[in-house]
C-alpha cells in the first residue's frame, strides 16, 4: 500500500521550500527544487516509490516551525520530529547532525569521530549530501577541515546564508575540527 504523504510550500528568504511530512506529523524532506525532483529524492530516502503526495497547508505545524526559524527564532525547528529514511550509516550521520549546536560548525571529520567511525570522513560527505531534510537535520553546519564552505545540495550560497543567519558565518565562528 502506497505511504500518504503531504506537503507545503513555503516562501523563505532562500527560496521557495517543499515541505513533507507523513500521516504521523513527522517531516520527510524538505527542498528547495520543484515537485519531480521531491519525488524522486523521496524515492530514493523511503527506498522505494509507492507514495501519495498531496498538498496540505502547514501539515502539523511543520510549516510554521521553518517560518518562525527564519523569523530568527532558531530553536523553533530544534524538536521537530523527522524520519529520514536512508541506511543505517547514513541515519546514524543524520542523528549526529541534529547534535551539531546553532551557531556552530564541524567538520566531516568530527562527524565521522562522534559515530564511531573515524575512517569514514568521505563516507560521511556522502551521507551528508543524501539528507533529506537540509535545515532541521543541520548539514549546513558540516564544513571542510580547514574551515571552508563545502557543497551543499542548496548551493554554498544557501549554506553562507544559513549559517549566518545561526551566527556562525561570523569571525567567532566556533569550529570543532
Amino acid at each position: 500500500m502506497a505511504e500518504a504523504l503531504v506537503f507545503d510550500r513555503m516562501p523563505s528568504p532562500l527560496g521557495e521550500l517543499l515541505i513533507v511530512a507523513d500521516d504521523a506529523g513527522r517531516l520527510r524532506a524538505i527542498d528547495w527544487a520543484g515537485e519531480e525532483r521531491l519525488r524522486e529524492r523521496l524515492a530514493r530516502s523511503l527506498g522505494r516509490d509507492d507514495f501519495t503526495l498531496a498538498p496540505q497547508r502547514n501539515p502539523f505545524g511543520l510549516t510554521a516551525a521553518l517560518q518562525a526559524y527564519f523569523a530568527g527564532d532558531l530553536a523553533a525547528i530544534d524538536a521537530l520530529p523527522v524520519e529520514t529514511g536512508g541506511t543505517p550509516f547514513q541515519r546514524a550521520v543524520w542523528t549526529a547532525l541534529r547534535g551539531i549546536a546553532c551557531g556552530t560548525a564541524v567538520s566531516y571529520g568530527e562527524i565521522a569521530r562522534r559515530i564511531g567511525q573515524p575512517k569514514a570522513v568521505r563516507a560521511v560527505g556522502l551521507a551528508n549530501n543524501a539528507n533529506p531534510i537540509p535545515i532541521v537535520v543541520p548539514c549546513h553546519r558540516v564544513i571542510g577541515a580547514d574551515g571552508s564552505l563545502t557543497g551543499y545540495g542548496g548551493g554554498l550560497d544557501r549554506k553562507r546564508w544559513l549559517l549566518q543567519h545561526e551566527g556562525a558565518g561570523s569571525p567567532q565562528l566556533s569550529l570543532a575540527i
